[in-house]
C-alpha cells in the first residue's frame, strides 16, 4: 500500500499540488475548462505557511479516525484493505462533522455542494496528480512500511 510522504525542506509553496488536485478532480480534468466549469473543483491539498517553512497538507487517511467516528450518515468509512478513508458523497448530509473533527483540519467544506473535500489519494490514477505536479518533488509517492503505518499519523 503506498502513501503519501512530504519533504517540508523542499515544499517552495508554489501550489502546483493545488492546481493538480483540482484539475484532477474536475469535470473535464484540463486546467482551462476546469476555470469554466459552473461548479469549479476545488483541491483536496493545501499549502500552508509557517515561518520560513511550507507544509503541504491533505487528508492523512489516519488508522484511528475520528472524521469515520464522528459521521452521523455513516458516508466516511474506514477500508481496511486499501488503509484509506473513503467517502460516499450520496450519502454525506453535509453536517460538517468530519470537518470540526480533523485534528489536521485537511477535510474543508465546499460551501457551493454542501459536501466536504479531502484527498482521495486520486484513487482512479496510478499517481496521485499533487505528486506529478510537484517541481521539486517535496510530495512523495511511496509503499509504506509497518513502521511508517503505525506512526503515520504523527510523519506525514
Amino acid at each position: 500500500m503506498k502513501k503519501l510522504y512530504y519533504d517540508v525542506k523542499k515544499c517552495l509553496g508554489c501550489k502546483s499540488c493545488e492546481i493538480a488536485c483540482a484539475v484532477a478532480h474536475s469535470q473535464n480534468k484540463d486546467l482551462f475548462k476546469a476555470l469554466k466549469e459552473e461548479m469549479l473543483s476545488l483541491p483536496r491539498k493545501k499549502i500552508h505557511r509557517s515561518g520560513d517553512k511550507n507544509f503541504p497538507n491533505s487528508c492523512r487517511h489516519c488508522q484511528e479516525h475520528p472524521c469515520v467516528d464522528a459521521c452521523m450518515a455513516g458516508a466516511l468509512v474506514y477500508d481496511q484493505e486499501s488503509n484509506m478513508v473513503l467517502h460516499d458523497e450520496a450519502r454525506c448530509v453535509g453536517c460538517w462533522m468530519c470537518v470540526m473533527v480533523c485534528p489536521y483540519g485537511s477535510i474543508r467544506p465546499n460551501l457551493k455542494s454542501k459536501i466536504p473535500i479531502r484527498c482521495d489519494k486520486c484513487k482512479d490514477e496510478d499517481e496521485p496528480a499533487c505528486v506529478r505536479a510537484c517541481p521539486t518533488g517535496a510530495i512523495i509517492w511511496k509503499e509504506a512500511d509497518e513502521e511508517n503505518l503505525l506512526s503515520s499519523n504523527k510523519t506525514e
